[in-house]
């Protein structure tokens, strides 16, 4: 080998390796140590849920009415609930729930307000206005009560649940995914590809949507709590699951009516919530923080 070609050899290796969005950040989501407290939280409660069937001692419908609502002990680390039911295995259980209405709703609302920003931001002109308009229209709407006529009209449906809450909070989400593309529209990426011939849709799914994922993934980790929490609400009301089903905002409710006499059915379902909840927010702080451009490399 000669001397050039070895300098050059030398010279490539010596360079530093160039790194992905997604690789930068996640070192930078590494080293926020509230986003990974949250991180590690929230892996661990959806691996509990996952597997509740197996390392729950009990059954989620399974009653001792001679127990009553007793306090926490041996036998039942937090207790029971008014019909001897283990309430740490309502809470596990209710914790799938209220879960997967948080991920499903969240992902209806990405389904739907990924594509409809997209093709808005994209196509542009008279079609984004009138699409946007009518974002504006829906916005101005009342949706809690859009929720509940639902919820009234065609019964209480787990499925339902789903959809109503997706069709709410894909909104700001549009929006968002809007101003991306407009931004990215006139890349020299998006340019190359429509000299290429290829079609509309193809661009905007295949092309334009892949580099809006950050900001999507941040808002993401956001409208999950958001979820979590209009779910928690509307059973607090009745309107959401039903018994036997229990959800964290169903217990709550439930702890609510005697929490004067047996607290505990209150504070453990509250704490279950409230630490999930504030797990998802620093992550989604965290990931925000990573995803930023502004921010300065180290």
């Amino acid at each position: 080998m000669s001397e050039t070609t070895q300098t050059l050899t030398e010279s490539a290796e010596a360079m530093p390796r160039g790194v992905s969005l997604w690789q930068d950040a996640w070192v930078r989501l590494r080293k926020n140590k509230l986003a990974m407290i949250g991180l590690g939280i929230l892996g661990f409660v959806i691996v509990i849920c996952v597997l509740a069937p197996w390392i729950m001692p009990y059954g989620y419908e399974e009653q001792d009415l001679r127990l009553g609502a007793s306090a926490p002990s041996a036998a039942h680390w937090l207790g029971t609930d008014t019909f001897g039911r283990d309430l740490l295995t309502r809470i596990v259980y209710g914790g799938r729930v209220s879960l997967m209405v948080g991920f499903i709703a969240t992902a209806v609302a990405l389904l739907v307000g990924v594509s409809y920003g997209a093709i808005a931001g994209y196509v542009g002109g008279r079609v984004d206005a009138i699409m946007m308009r009518l974002v504006d229209i829906f916005y101005a709407l009342p949706f809690m009560i859009f929720i509940i006529l639902l919820m009234v009209v065609f019964g209480r449906n787990l499925f339902l649940l789903f959809l109503a809450i997706g069709a709410v909070e894909w909104l700001t989400m549009a929006r968002i995914v809007r101003g991306q593309v407009q931004s990215l529209r006139q890349q020299e990426f998006v340019e190359a590809a429509i000299s290429l011939g290829l079609p509309p849709t193809a661009i905007i799914f295949r092309h334009v949507i892949p580099n809006v994922l950050g900001p999507v993934v941040v808002y993401t980790t956001l409208t999950i709590p958001q979820v979590m929490l209009l779910e928690a609400f509307l059973s607090f009301l009745g309107l959401g699951i039903q018994p036997p089903m229990s959800s964290w905002g169903l217990l709550i409710s439930y702890g609510v009516e005697s929490m004067e006499e047996y607290p505990w059915l209150l504070i453990f379902p509250g704490l279950a919530l409230s630490l999930t909840l504030f797990s998802l927010n620093f992550l989604g702080d965290g990931l925000r923080d990573a995803f930023d451009p502004k921010a300065s490399k180290d």
